[in-house]
């Protein structure tokens, strides 16, 4: 027994490391992307690599208090949770992680859990704007939540479980029987709700980076502004991860390089998707961000639910 937890503890951590170096190289090949369609030259691909680096060697001797640190310990926590309980290649035990039957409501949990203790650390920061920037954010998050939440409601009723595995195995056999062509509508839901949950543009209303305070980062600093962008490149990885096996069939292939190599397309697809969205679009204001997922993505979802309950 005690051989088989440290197994599973061994693949899951090179399953971890392997998520992380891939969201950090997509982050800053993204990063460059962009720059290049702005007529800029943009930052070196291992950029994020050298800022998590520079901030993990820093120390502070300035404090707000012991939840103010908690929050970037509880952000991470909710990126972790997200990733580690959920398959990120079919089929392989050194990439199942530990999900199992229900992993589908905790992997939700998590990514709640991660946002609302970011919340309550930049509550005790002291900055005048920090209640401004939690209320946005948890405004949106409630709003781009309805949608997504009725996307997953379409799913489980369609095949009968909460089980993330059982969801990717009931979608093999062809492109024909992905979620995204089986239920369309709880797939534009859901695609729709991803824009929100990434938070970038139109919808980067907490750090709005056109003002001059622009969230979180200037005010976590040394090692808590690099366990932030730790779980940026993780978060990021496991909610695109947890897109591709809802919606566009997994990522499986009896050759694992392959497997990976299919993760590696969808998910950088998905997150291609993103980029050009944000790079077409200027930030929504807040209330214009909630009226639009409380609009067309949460009717889309309703109609998901009602044609599976037919």
């Amino acid at each position: 027994m005690l051989s088989a937890i440290l197994t599973k503890t061994f693949y899951t951590f090179i399953s971890l490391m392997v998520i992380l170096n891939y969201a950090l190289l997509l982050i800053g090949s993204m990063a460059r992307i962009r720059a290049k369609v702005q007529g800029r030259v943009g930052q070196p691909v291992w950029q994020p690599y050298i800022d998590i680096i520079k901030n993990y060697g820093k120390r502070t001797a300035v404090t707000h208090g012991v939840m103010f640190y908690l929050g970037p310990v509880f952000r991470l926590a909710g990126g972790l949770g997200t990733y580690l309980f959920m398959p990120v290649v079919y089929g392989f035990v050194m990439f199942e992680n530990f999900s199992f039957s229900g992993d589908l409501l905790l992997v939700m949990y998590f990514i709640f859990f991660g946002q609302l203790g970011m919340a309550l650390g930049a509550g005790e920061s002291g900055h005048p704007y920090s209640p401004l920037g939690v209320s946005r954010g948890l405004a949106q998050m409630t709003a781009f939540e309805l949608p997504f939440a009725l996307a997953v409601i379409s799913i489980v009723a369609q095949y009968g479980t909460l089980s993330i595995t059982e969801i990717v195995a009931a979608q093999q056999g062809g492109w024909q029987n992905w979620v995204a062509f089986t239920n369309p509508f709880a797939m534009i839901a859901g695609m729709l709700a991803f824009l929100g949950m990434s938070m970038q543009n139109p919808f980067s209303v907490v750090i709005a980076p056109q003002e001059i305070p622009i969230g979180p980062p200037t005010e976590m600093h040394s090692a808590f502004l690099g366990m932030l962008q730790t779980n940026r490149a993780i978060f990021n990885g496991a909610k695109m991860v947890l897109f591709m096996n809802l919606f566009w069939g997994g990522a499986t292939h009896k050759y694992l390089l392959v497997a990976i190599l299919i993760m590696v397309v969808k998910t950088f697809l998905i997150y291609l998707y993103v980029n050009i969205v944000g790079a077409s679009f200027p930030r929504f204001k807040t209330e214009q961000s909630i009226r639009f997922f409380l609009g067309v993505p949460t009717i889309i979802g309703i109609i998901a639910v009602i044609l599976q309950s037919i």
